[in-house]
């Protein structure tokens, strides 16, 4: 229950570093995601300080600094790799408490006599209003929008993209854990049972493949002729022959997540379901041939949806085909018919065809893959099948 390695946060600093400005001194870090990416500092989303955080102040001289409050930084899931904490008493269980985002604010204004007459950056829309201003020479990077290299947004962003070892291997972890949840759901799908009763039972297959609590999310719903495009979290709606259950669902560990689908019949599925599920996996099979580095993301796109009867005409598949998954989801890239974006070396990304009829039902299916030089490496493992 390592989490990220030391190594691999040093590493994407090192690359954060080469990607600014060389007059930059230093950096604070504030969007959660990002502080958890170059110092594996994560706040448990399931302790009472879930939604909290702290932020990373990074020095050109490689110096790292944590600032939380006095709680978030005990609710950590893992030992940070930092040189110091700076730690602001929020709650001591004897007076009262004032706005928690206070706590931080005065964090800031202990360091920022460290920093005068240095150059910094700031990544400013995950600041509170007015933290900033107690920075002294820290540009936000909206003042030279011109230069998204002064943007750690746009700069983090980008670097989040191509994967270090550690990520994969955390990634990894949330694929088994996924396919654990999906091989459940082969056990007790059935008419008669709920889809919250099949919500938990994938919950609990999930977070005991992953061996320590977690975040379970997603599509858990049934589709049919009248509700051929359901998605969201599970109600008390009974699963009855001829329905279709979408899982369409993701664990997420430390802030990383798997994100992948099958869809199974309730029931023997008609042949106009085993058709509808046969384009799918076409497209799937297409999407596949064309992953690798340097491909445009459009033409996976076209790829996918060229496996479908021609102009959909019989079969619907109006979402996207496929996105890129870490700390984000989606995230960048994105394939869609109209993408900018390009396969890189490094990229987690989804193949997620569908198919809806009205009157008939719809479904999807995923897996993840990383992308490599030549083409990619499959991340999850479940079973693909209608039945």
């Amino acid at each position: 229950m390592s989490g990220l390695t030391e190594a691999g946060c040093l590493e994407r600093r090192a690359r954060l570093w080469e990607a600014i400005p060389e007059d930059v001194e230093w950096v604070l870090i504030a969007d959660p995601r990002h502080v958890q990416y170059l110092a594996n500092f994560w706040v448990q989303p399931l302790s009472f300080s879930g939604g909290e955080r702290g932020f990373l102040l990074l020095e050109r001289d490689g110096r790292a600094t944590i600032l939380a409050d006095n709680f978030a930084i005990r609710s950590a899931v893992h030992e940070p790799f930092i040189d110091r904490e700076v730690v602001e008493q929020w709650y001591d269980h004897t007076h009262s408490v004032s706005n928690r985002d206070h706590a931080l604010f005065v964090a800031l204004q202990r360091v920022a006599s460290e920093l005068q007459g240095r150059n910094g950056l700031v990544e400013d829309e995950w600041l509170p209003v007015g933290a900033a201003a107690v920075l002294p020479h820290a540009e936000c990077g909206f003042d030279r929008r011109e230069d998204e290299t002064a943007n750690l947004g746009i700069v983090l962003r980008r670097l989040r993209r191509q994967k270090e070892p550690d990520e994969i291997e955390l990634l990894k972890v949330c694929m088994r854990a996924g396919d654990a949840g999906q091989a459940r759901l082969r056990e007790v799908l059935r008419a008669g049972v709920s889809e919250f009763e099949i919500y938990r039972e994938v919950q609990r297959a999930a977070l005991e493949a992953a061996g320590r609590p977690g975040l379970v999310y997603g599509d858990f719903r049934a589709t049919n002729g009248s509700n051929h495009k359901a998605g969201g979290l599970p109600t008390d709606y009974i699963l009855q022959d001829g329905d279709l259950f979408i899982l369409d669902y993701s664990v997420v560990l430390d802030g990383y997540r798997s994100d992948f689908t099958n869809t199974l019949a309730v029931g023997q599925p008609s042949e106009r379901l085993q058709e509808m599920f046969g384009y799918c996996q076409a497209g799937m099979a297409a999407g596949e041939q064309s992953l690798r580095a340097g491909v445009q993301c459009r033409d996976v796109h076209a790829a996918v949806a060229g496996a479908y009867p021609e102009n959909g005409k019989t079969v619907n598949f109006t979402h996207h085909a496929g996105h890129g998954i870490g700390l984000a989801h989606p995230e960048p890239p994105i394939l869609v018919r109209e993408s900018d974006d390009v396969l890189l070396a490094g990229d987690v990304i989804t193949l997620e065809p569908g198919a809806y009829v009205e009157g008939v039902g719809g479904m999807r299916i995923e897996h993840n893959y990383l992308i490599t030089v030549d083409g990619y490496e499959r991340l999850s493992n479940h079973e693909i099948s209608l039945t």
